[in-house]
């Protein structure tokens, strides 16, 4: 199986299975030199780990992380760092229903069909259990840029939304809810929604929105390796993504170019940011903005039809642990990709 790395100067490469003994990474190319912050690594797990309130998976695991190499006195050394994080709160059994069904809108029926063997406890790899590595190097990766903040919320949930523009948001609100939406009165809405669908047995999806301030100018390349290229494929590679925009986007389509255009001051900023913080490929200065569409999680506590491996369409109702909304819990996975691209363009 190829596609495990991610990155070219700054590179991840992640391992493990969501059922198996433990997962992990390295993290290959940190510079030498940079003192860690060990706490903000375990502050940044404990916002994505499962169980932390009664509208995600309730499966309990503490996401404890043990580095392996890389890292003397408290300094990264230079050399590839390795880590591992133990699962220590599986239960294989809720899923030994499914080896002999492929669940519709999961990865089972073309994993198996690929690589010809698939592990159906959890998903394997392609559960979202593996973005708890992506988390830890990103947590790294904020380090090596101190200066760039990221910011990443709730933005919708089904059709419930925030109305106001990011500036007119208060981000120290994001921690004061279960959802980590920056408007109260919108989060509790939000939370109520979420638990409704759960009691239905159903999952529902929504977006994230996330902010970049203080970008320098001057990261990202004008063809291929466009900045926001990247920010998109990093996105597009994370469980549940369908789209990704950033800027005006789908919005800019419906604009005339008179209405679009950022006119400059005089400093080189720019009177209005329709551009999203990128021009050319190219980071400008202003802030970076993008917003995330997750899916609704494919498994439902209610039956629905599957395909058998013998060809034959069942009844079965979904087991085990998931959330009824996956966005609260990948605010962090969504910040901890961004951190991975842009230092990897910093480096």
């Amino acid at each position: 199986m190829a596609g495990n790395t991610f990155g070219k100067k700054f590179k991840v490469t992640t391992f493990g299975e969501s059922h198996g003994e433990a997962i992990g990474g390295i993290i290959d190319g940190c510079p030498a030199g940079i003192e860690l912050d060990f706490e903000s690594i375990r502050k940044e797990m404990q916002r994505r780990k499962p169980g932390q309130s009664s509208i995600v998976t309730q499966r309990k695991e503490e996401d404890e992380i043990k580095f392996l190499s890389g890292i003397f006195e408290g300094k990264t050394t230079g050399t590839p760092i390795g880590f591992v994080i133990e699962n220590t709160n599986q239960k294989s059994q809720d899923y030994s229903d499914i080896k002999d069904t492929y669940r519709p809108s999961h990865a089972d029926f073309v994993y198996e069909k690929k690589y010809g063997f698939r592990d159906y406890r959890g998903g394997g790899r392609s559960s979202a259990r593996e973005t708890a590595s992506r988390v830890v190097a990103g947590a790294i990766a904020k380090q090596v840029i101190p200066n760039i903040k990221i910011t990443a919320f709730v933005s919708s949930v089904g059709e419930i939304f925030i109305d106001k523009p990011y500036q007119d948001l208060d981000f120290s609100k994001i921690k004061s809810n279960a959802v980590r939406c920056p408007d109260e009165a919108i989060a509790q809405k939000m939370e109520a929604y979420i638990k409704e669908i759960k009691k239905q047995g159903d999952t529902i999806g929504g977006t994230i929105t996330c902010v970049i301030q203080n970008v320098p100018i001057g990261l990202g390349e004008p063809v291929f390796d466009k900045l926001h290229a990247e920010l998109g494929k990093a996105m597009l590679s994370i469980n549940a993504v369908k789209g990704f925009e950033y800027g005006s986007g789908f919005c800019g389509a419906k604009m005339k170019g008179s209405e679009h255009n950022d006119l400059f001051n005089e400093d080189g900023t720019t009177k209005t940011n329709l551009s999203g913080g990128i021009q050319g490929g190219i980071s400008n200065g202003m802030d970076i903005y993008f917003r995330v569409a997750f899916k609704p999680v494919a498994t439902l506590i209610q039956k629905q039809e599957v395909l058998t491996n013998d060809g034959k369409i069942i009844a079965q109702q979904g087991k085990g642990r998931h959330d009824p909304c996956v966005v609260p819990r990948a605010v962090p996975i969504v910040e901890a990709m961004v951190a991975l691209v842009l230092t990897d363009f910093y480096i």
